[in-house]
């Protein structure tokens, strides 16, 4: 496996390992964010999934980014 696929821009140095479970990703390109809590219905990923364990075919659901393109969103307050 190439280690590209396990980089993370913006996300803990590239350490996928190292991004909380419940951490909320937001994509660099459109904005969307996704949340473990919610999972996500476009590619049929449960609620509870964290990023890190999303398939590498996943992509963003709103402007096909790759999963590398998503950082991770540090919440105000």
């Amino acid at each position: 496996m190439s280690t590209s696929l396990n980089t993370f821009e913006g996300s803990y140095l590239g350490h996928a390992e190292r991004i909380p479970a419940d951490a909320r990703m937001e994509c660099k390109i459109c904005w969307h964010v996704y949340d473990p809590a919610a999972g996500d219905d476009y590619w049929q990923i449960p609620a509870g999934t964290p990023f890190a364990a999303l398939p590498d075919h996943w992509r963003c659901p709103e402007c096909d980014g790759d999963k590398h393109q998503f950082m991770v969103l540090h919440d105000a307050g």
